[in-house]
């Protein structure tokens, strides 16, 4: 297997995360300063399912992240649509928070944690690489990571929500949350490319 440059990698990550998590979220935004809370729920759900479903018709690879968001997004789609106060409508991440950790926690007891089988969105795999030792320590240690850190981010937001005022509440996620998202991304990504490099597995300048 033709092993890529870091910058191919890295370009990989990008458009992974741009197309299933940027995107969504800007949609997002953008709607509901425009249009209001129902339209823009239902922009970042069609843009995950229609991104999915082009990918289906053009024959290319489906991005787990991709599944992952849209599984996500419905599920906060269902609660808001039963949610009729404040509260409720910003409890929506703090329990998607909670549902992720817990989702990433019990694929550790499986063979294939959940790290293990968002890998191939980032880097091509194939199964004698991802049986490599060194590697599923890796899928298994980023796999911890982001549950302890949803579970942290969970937690942290619903003391927040029920203790502080609104005001206070919108303040502190608009910076905490993404902060701990790009620390998160960061260690994972330094974390892959030790290992990546220990392993042979990216091509040398």
């Amino acid at each position: 297997m033709e092993r890529p440059r870091l910058r191919t990698v890295l370009r990989r990550v990008g458009v992974s995360l741009t197309v299933a998590c940027v995107v969504p979220a800007v949609l997002f935004f953008v709607c509901f300063q425009t249009l209001g809370i129902w339209p823009a729920i239902g922009a970042a759900l069609v843009w995950s399912y229609g991104s999915i479903a082009y990918r289906a018709l053009t024959g290319r690879r489906t991005s787990g992240l991709l599944v992952l968001t849209a599984v996500v997004l419905t599920g906060r789609t269902v609660i808001a649509f039963a949610a009729d106060s404040t509260f409720l409508y910003f409890l929506q991440p703090i329990i998607t928070d909670g549902l992720v950790a817990a989702t990433f926690l019990v694929s550790l007891l499986t063979a294939r944690p959940v790290v293990a089988r968002l890998a191939g969105d980032f880097y091509p795999m194939d199964e004698e690489l991802a049986l490599r030792p060194a590697i599923r320590r890796l899928f298994w240690r980023l796999t911890a990571l982001w549950a302890g850190v949803c579970l942290i981010k969970a937690a942290s937001m619903f003391w927040l929500l029920s203790s502080a005022s609104l005001g206070s509440f919108v303040l502190v996620k608009s910076i905490t949350m993404p902060a701990a998202n790009l620390l998160t991304v960061a260690l994972t990504i330094t974390a892959a490319v030790v290992v990546g490099r220990r392993e042979g597995l990216l091509a040398r300048v």
